[in-house]
């Protein structure tokens, strides 16, 4: 999946743990972009089997989506809690370098910033 299908999969993601309901409109205002950006992304998510969007209605994850919107949330909640813990970057910074840097970053060093960052909390404490 590209980056850009990742972010609408957090954002619908993230909107549906805060309001419950996902509409265009909501994800068009979470990732400034146009409505018809918004429904072009959502009718290749749905037919990928990412989502379900009822036509002018509400847009769910499925299974499948939840999977990979969840995955891509922890990368990028594991990255901000680096970027600003570890190597004390501004918030602002953090979040928006953490959403570049999630789509392209390894496997192998998403674990390792995991365990390093679970070290860390460990010898804190």
């Amino acid at each position: 999946m590209n980056k850009s299908g990742e972010d609408y999969l957090e954002a619908v993601l993230n909107i549906e743990s805060e309001k419950g309901i996902v509409r265009t409109t909501d994800i068009a205002e979470r990732l400034n972009v146009s409505k018809p950006s918004v429904n072009r992304a959502m009718k290749v998510l749905n037919a990928e089997g990412y989502i379900n969007h009822e036509t002018y209605g509400k847009i769910s994850l499925t299974e499948k989506g939840k999977i990979h919107a969840s995955m891509v949330y922890k990368r990028h909640t594991t990255l901000v809690r680096f970027l600003r813990e570890v190597l004390n970057v501004s918030e602002e910074a953090s979040s928006r370098d953490a959403c570049l840097i999630e789509h392209d970053v390894s496997s192998e060093t998403m674990e390792k910033i995991a365990s390093y960052l679970e070290g860390h909390m460990k010898s804190n404490n």
